[in-house]
């Protein structure tokens, strides 16, 4: 038995997300009520819903509409789970056993980071260059991917930079994986939450030997159904499958039948609509009060509703991110947690009056960085 990895990200969100008056370390937009979703779908009710076990890898109509978000992939590719962390679980439980190599492209989601090691694996990061515009140096890809690694870890677009890896980078990336017989894990969580069109393309289908695990919660703003999807090459999909049988066995009847309705083809597009407005408006107002700060340094996120932005202040980031909780009732993610110092990582996914009234609070910490 492995000992056990504290996921320090999720520990500081889960114990004060729902305790502080303005979250912004939420990484997805502003979330949709029920009615909003049944609206857009023009159904009046879900009031007919039998509220028992569901398929649970997915309902037939469920997984149809995830797959036909990627190409040549069918209904027998797909998974449904809740949530992609269950999806980025079972993938890497299948995958990696002792004494195996995972390479990661860091900084990044730390479930991977935490859950490697406890199946016994080694972990070899891969690092984003701020200089390169958060993309990978191709020399880090080939040293970080040996003959020994048997899984890459993508996460794209990326948490926390908010960047989305350019033709360049994904090949070499695939290249890599294709050399050493690895399988490449893609989170794709954040596909559908583009400042600009297009849609980032899904490494499945790039390579024979790759998983890739969605949701709706950040794009979609619907986090609260904890749907999500792994899609898998067809021989290895019913092995996840089995694998969840040991974890939540099945996604609820309701959600199920909601995801269905948010991915349908005409109600999607209006979704995402919502959200990339959500997106828009609300970065202006960060980026205008990051310029007003004077303190502040980034690259403009490309998807996502995050900001990964780094502060020339003398004061730790876990420190800094304490004092805005305990003194503004503000939540943000340290830069600790993904293993740089001086930077934060600020959720913009807000409504645009309240992004205002919660960068308010945390510009009186700022203007006492030694308190």
């Amino acid at each position: 038995m492995q000992p056990f990895v504290e996921f320090s990200m999720e520990r500081w969100q889960s114990t004060y997300e729902n305790r502080v008056d303005y979250n912004l370390s939420e990484s997805g937009v502003h979330p949709m009520t029920l009615r909003e979703l049944l609206d857009l779908a023009r159904v009046e009710s879900v009031d007919d819903t039998l509220v028992g076990y569901g398929q649970s890898n997915g309902s037939d109509e469920l997984r149809a509409r995830i797959a036909a978000l990627y190409h040549g992939a069918s209904d027998a590719n797909v998974v449904a789970t809740n949530g992609s962390a269950e999806a980025n679980f079972v993938a890497l439980w299948e995958l990696v056993e002792p004494g195996d190599e995972v390479a990661i492209v860091t900084p990044a989601y730390g479930q991977t980071l935490g859950l490697a090691p406890m199946l016994g694996a080694t972990v070899r990061p891969i690092p984003l260059r701020q200089e390169l515009g958060w993309q990978p140096d191709p020399d880090d890809v080939a040293r970080g991917v040996t003959g020994r690694t048997k899984v890459l870890v993508i996460t794209n677009p990326s948490n926390p930079t908010g960047a989305i890896l350019t033709a360049d980078s994904r090949a070499a990336l695939v290249a890599a994986a294709s050399r050493a017989g690895a399988w490449i894990v893609a989170d794709e969580v954040y596909t559908g939450a583009e400042l600009e069109p297009p849609e980032t393309p899904s490494f499945f289908g790039d390579y024979e030997r790759v998983l890739a695990t969605g949701s709706l919660s950040k794009a979609y703003g619907l986090p609260g159904l904890r749907v999500g999807w792994v899609v898998a090459p067809t021989a290895l999909a019913p092995r996840l499958w089995a694998r969840t049988d040991y974890t939540t066995i099945s996604t609820g009847a309701l959600t199920d039948r909601l995801a269905a309705l948010a991915l349908r083809a005409d109600v999607r597009p209006m979704v995402l609509h919502r959200t990339r407005g959500i997106l828009r408006g609300s970065l202006e107002v960060l980026e205008h009060w990051l310029g007003d700060a004077g303190c502040f340094s980034y690259l403009r996120p490309q998807a996502g509703a995050i900001a990964w932005v780094r502060y020339d202040l003398p004061v730790n980031s876990s420190r800094l991110a304490e004092r805005l909780r305990a003194e503004q009732s503000v939540l943000v993610v340290p830069g600790d947690h993904f293993g740089l110092d001086h930077y934060l990582r600020i959720g913009y996914g807000l409504l645009s009056q309240d992004l205002t009234a919660a960068l308010e609070r945390v510009k009186k910490v700022l203007d006492t960085p030694h308190a």
